[in-house]
């Protein structure tokens, strides 16, 4: 096991808070209209609806505003039509920024982006130009109160588990995208609370002390705070 201080750890850290500003109904629903989009509107059969469903459930986010978010994806009901894009880029400290929008309108949000970054000292690039440096994963995340290392080594024993890190009081588990699901249907059939995502893992890092840390953090709050923003994805790590 290996563990160090990267953006998912004080993500996580600030999560409560995150979970109170107004964005967030907005991108949990956008998160359930594409994980229904792309894998149909069967919560039992499609693990990355089941766990957005789960997420918005956790914030409150009624019933009502989940079957509606699910049926937009599925086609069932008209609404707003969303697109997927990757803006790219760099912060302070030449760190990677590769940031997942969902937008009804592209126009809008690129110079909206533009202008977070260019402010807050950083810049948007070309296509390409830093996703070379993130490789596409199935990350889970369990509080290490919910089970033990024993018990989630014997569950993974037979599994292609590339890492399983131990870091600020949760174990995280990374395997293939390819396994999400083989790895999501094991921990739902063991009851084991568990939150889990397609994400971009950094196969390189930028090593910053924590007084350099402050302006990439910040910049990076100001991204994930945009309404159209579904992930942000970086490189930087605190020594």
């Amino acid at each position: 096991m290996s563990g160090h201080s990267k953006w998912s750890t004080i993500k996580r850290k600030k999560g409560a808070a995150d979970a109170k500003r107004g964005a967030a109904f907005t991108r949990l629903s956008k998160d359930i209209t594409l994980a229904a989009r792309e894998g149909g509107g069967s919560v039992e059969m499609n693990p990355a609806l089941r766990l957005a469903v789960k997420k918005a459930k956790s914030s409150n986010m009624p019933s009502a505003n989940i079957d509606r978010a699910i049926k937009k994806g599925t086609g069932e009901l008209p609404g707003i039509k969303y697109d997927d894009f990757e803006f790219e880029g760099y912060g302070p400290h030449s760190v990677a920024i590769l940031i997942e929008v969902m937008t009804d309108n592209k126009n809008r949000t690129l110079p909206e982006i533009r202008s977070i970054m260019a402010k807050n000292g950083g810049n948007l690039g070309e296509s390409g130009c830093v996703n070379w440096i993130f490789l596409k994963k199935a990350i889970f995340t369990i509080q290490i109160d919910k089970i033990t290392e024993d018990h989630l080594m014997e569950l993974l024993e037979d599994s292609n588990v590339e890492d399983i890190i131990f870091e600020e009081g949760f174990f995280e588990v990374i395997v293939s995208s390819d396994d999400f699901k083989i790895i999501s249907d094991i921990f739902d059939k063991n009851s084991i609370d568990y939150d889990g995502e397609i994400s971009l893992v950094p196969q390189n890092f930028v090593e910053l002390e924590s007084n350099q840390a402050d302006k990439i953090i910040k910049l990076l709050e100001l991204i994930e705070n945009h309404e159209d923003v579904q992930k942000v994805h970086t490189n930087f790590k605190i020594n």
